[in-house]
């Protein structure tokens, strides 16, 4: 995920500024007071104080005994919150709140202001459109000058209870790991490196752009095709599936890799949720994400296999040298959960409108990501494709769309990628409580200090190692991840193996000696193809918190 922070975020973030900095004002005609509620004590913050605080850095008179109580990094949160302007469009916002996630997040945070009518989340609605209209963007400030009402009163300890259970799922996810850290040490393997997967192969990577339409949907499916004279149908074709905002290179490393080694690989833009979409979403001129897009993802790569088909038979350098009846697919974030559907995970759709009808504001992004499909008609949908024989599935999305019953449905090799750091798709809860439920063979890979961003390209993730660190995202570290990506080159060229005569060759990679072999001081890596029942327990009991 990549632009989604303007968008999902910008309410999440605006919100959450609010609460956790404790810094929000209320009036009707540019309002001028912000009043802080903690039983009945109450404190009031004028709309000056405010932008003095945001200009100098300092609380007013009076306040000092406050700020003192908070560490220099929150304090530094509450300026940096009071600065932040963001450039988005009404209209933009307008759409959102008419979703149903939209209209569940403003009834979340409705609930820390305190009025004496009943129309808080209008309210809120409406301080953060027109807020948004101010020159220079939505702001906590022009929020509290917008907020219909000659008083915003902000109730205390709703907003720490709102804040401390922020991105709830990554919370868990980190004290689930600091329970089990004992049974993760482990000596060096004696282990013998046959030769190096995650080395280039010898041939020389040619690259084949496409821009595709599927007819039948009347949509776009722009295609890299990355292949190399040595390539033959002798081998697997693989498909990629970029998370949600990002581009089709989200994973070009590892297209290049496998390419280099005589695979060709197909490299999918999905139009309804790439980075272009989310530009135009974020100036108001297309939805964010429509339901639709769950289904359609899956429907790219099968329009692929189709076209790699047509290719395979026609007159073009790729004649000859596809086999698209035996393919891989491998996906990042929301790529990897299309890379599940298309596994065969089955969509519960009652389970997701379940989930999804109240606390949206507890969740990370990645599960309110999901919360979208609610908008799909209760179906049994079908999105698997015979074709496609493995799957790879980094950082996936998968607690609210799946769940149990969905991930049993998986009927094909799977290998699950999870990151302990990572706060998008946090791995408790999307990639580890549930893994179990996948049927065998499977693998779950845990990256131990990985983040979301280090199994994507380095090309797609710069600046973004420079985010503040929030609840929700921020603290990337993606030079540091080259051997994360290492390590992922080398199980992703050894899972496409198994379906060529060098299997045998291959399998050892896709091993716990391997994995442990390949772990740096800085990322330590665990493959299991089992969660054991100890872990799982202690798993579950977090969860269940």
């Amino acid at each position: 995920m990549r632009y989604s922070g303007k968008i999902l975020k910008l309410v999440v973030g605006s919100l959450c500024v609010i609460a956790v900095t404790q810094v929000n004002s209320a009036p009707v005609k540019a309002a001028e007071t912000l009043v802080l509620r903690f039983g009945p004590i109450e404190e009031s913050l004028s709309v000056t104080e405010l932008q003095n605080i945001a200009k100098t850095g300092k609380a007013p008179s009076g306040y000092d005994l406050y700020l003192k109580r908070l560490s220099a990094k929150q304090r530094q949160q509450i300026i940096g919150a009071l600065r932040i302007k963001l450039p988005v469009s009404v209209v933009a916002l307008s759409n959102l709140f008419n979703t149903p996630v939209g209209s569940t997040l403003l009834k979340d945070f409705s609930t820390v202001t305190t009025r004496q009518d009943n129309a808080g989340m209008q309210a809120l609605r409406a301080a953060i459109v027109l807020g948004a209209s101010d020159p220079q963007g939505l702001s906590v400030i022009s929020f509290i000058k917008a907020y219909p009402s000659q008083r915003l009163q902000i109730d205390l300890p709703q907003v720490l209870k709102l804040s401390t259970n922020l991105n709830k799922s990554f919370r868990q996810t980190q004290r689930f790991f600091a329970a089990i850290a004992p049974q993760l040490v482990s000596k060096q393997p004696d282990f013998k490196l046959p030769f190096d997967p995650s080395q280039s192969g010898s041939a020389q990577v040619q690259v084949l752009k496409l821009n595709l339409k599927d007819q039948s949907r009347q949509r776009q499916v722009p295609v890299d095709i990355y292949w190399s004279t040595a390539a033959t149908a002798a081998k697997p074709v693989i498909v990629l599936s970029h998370g949600l905002t990002s581009v089709r290179t989200d994973l070009r490393y590892i297209a290049e890799h496998l390419a280099s080694y005589g695979y060709v690989v197909a490299a999918v833009e999905h139009v309804g949720s790439n980075e272009a979409n989310a530009r135009l979403a974020f100036f108001g001129k297309k939805p964010f994400l429509k339901a639709e897009e769950f289904l359609d993802r899956p429907k790219d790569i099968s329009f692929v296999l189709d076209e790699l088909a047509r290719l395979n038979r026609t007159s073009n350098p790729l004649q000859g040298k596809l086999d698209s009846d035996r393919a891989v697919v491998i996906g990042h974030s929301f790529g990897g959960g299309t890379a599940l559907s298309i596994a065969g995970a089955e969509l519960q759709i009652e389970r997701i409108k379940q989930q999804c009808s109240s606390n949206i504001a507890t969740l990370s992004i990645g599960e309110g990501i999901q919360c979208f499909a609610q908008g799909l008609p209760e179906n049994n949908y079908q999105l698997r494709d015979p074709r496609v024989k493995r799957a790879i599935a980094l950082d996936p999305t998968t607690s609210i769309l799946f769940g149990d019953a969905g991930l049993a449905k998986v009927q094909i090799p799977t290998l699950v990628l999870a990151a302990s750091a990572d706060k998008t798709t946090p791995a408790l809860s999307e990639q580890i409580i549930n893994f179990n439920n996948i049927p065998s063979p499977k693998w779950l890979v845990t990256v131990i200090n990985g983040t979301h961003i280090s199994a994507k390209d380095p090309s797609t993730t710069v600046g973004q190692e420079n985010r503040p660190s929030t609840s929700l995202g921020g603290s990337e570290v993606t030079g540091q991840a080259v051997d994360v990506r290492k390590y992922i080159k080398a199980i992703s060229l050894a899972m496409v193996a198994q379906l060529t005569p060098e299997a045998s060759k291959y399998a050892v990679f896709l091993t716990p000696e391997y994995a442990q072999f390949a772990s740096t001081k800085a990322f330590p890596i665990r493959l299991v193809t089992e969660i054991p029942p100890d872990v799982l327990a202690v798993a579950k009991n977090e969860v269940q918190k």
